[in-house]
């Protein structure tokens, strides 16, 4: 089963949350309908900055209690190393999943697309 470790940070990058799920589509979204659950409202964390997909859970605990360790330098450096420009990579994972879905839908025949 595969999981993440990922992190996440606020539209003015003045927190950054490191975590793991083993569905990361899912776990952007009730960050995003659930936005001061765990936060206050100054610190929305919206923006998907950086993940990695790991095969195990054991190396998915041990990446994530290393990155969780690292210091605000150090998460930052991570996140520029593969997202130089801080963009949300929820999108892309919106857009994975819709494909995906999309494609597993049985196609529609003829007959129909006439009714």
């Amino acid at each position: 089963m595969k999981k993440y470790v990922y992190i996440v940070t606020d539209r003015n990058r003045s927190s950054l949350h490191v975590g793991m799920s083993s569905d990361l589509a899912k776990t952007m979204k009730f960050y995003t309908e659930m936005p001061n659950l765990f936060f206050d409202s100054s610190q929305q964390l919206t923006r998907l900055v950086y993940f990695e997909e790991l095969n195990t859970e054991q190396a998915a605990l041990q990446r994530f209690g290393l990155i969780s360790r690292f210091t605000r330098m150090q998460k930052e450096r991570l996140v520029r190393s593969v997202n130089p420009d801080w963009l949300d990579l929820t999108i892309g994972l919106n857009f994975e999943n819709t494909k995906l879905f999309r494609h597993s839908l049985r196609q529609p025949t003829f007959a129909s697309q006439l009714f």
